[in-house]
This record gives C-alpha cells, structure tokens and sequence, in this order.
C-alpha cells in the first residue's frame, strides 16, 4: 500500500467528485458531500492546509475506498 500525495481539501473535494460525490452542503469551511448509494463524509477545505493522513483515513473509510482506489482519481 503507497501512501497518498498530500492533498488539500479543495483537491480532495474534487477527487471525489469525480467519483460521484456531490457538495450536499456546506457549513464554514467543511464541504458535506454524498454519493446516490448513501455513501456521505464531511471534508474540511481550510486555505493553505492539507488534511492529515488520520483524516484522509477517515474519509476513506467513510467513503469504503482504499488508497489505491483514491489515488487513480487524482
């Protein structure tokens, strides 16, 4: 398993549009995105920030995608 590139919350908002998320909404700076089979998770897109490895794990895991998944989005 490689690890992912560090990535922003904008990049990883965008990564899982193009797996089918879509923003529900948003609330500050967290972006609530949602998948049609139910699939949701909440990203945090603070500028200048890239979300840590513990969280990128736990969107993930929220999203049932593995690295390898994740990263052929990109």
């Amino acid at each position: 398993m490689s690890r992912l590139p560090r990535l922003t919350g904008k990049e990883v908002v965008h990564a899982l549009a193009v797996a089918g998320f879509s923003v529900l909404r948003i609330k500050g700076s967290h972006r609530f995105l949602r998948h049609e089979d139910g699939r949701v998770t909440v990203v945090p897109v603070h500028p200048g920030e890239t979300v840590g490895p513990g969280l990128m794990a736990k969107i993930l895991r929220d999203c049932d995608m593995t690295q390898e998944e994740f990263a052929a989005l990109l």
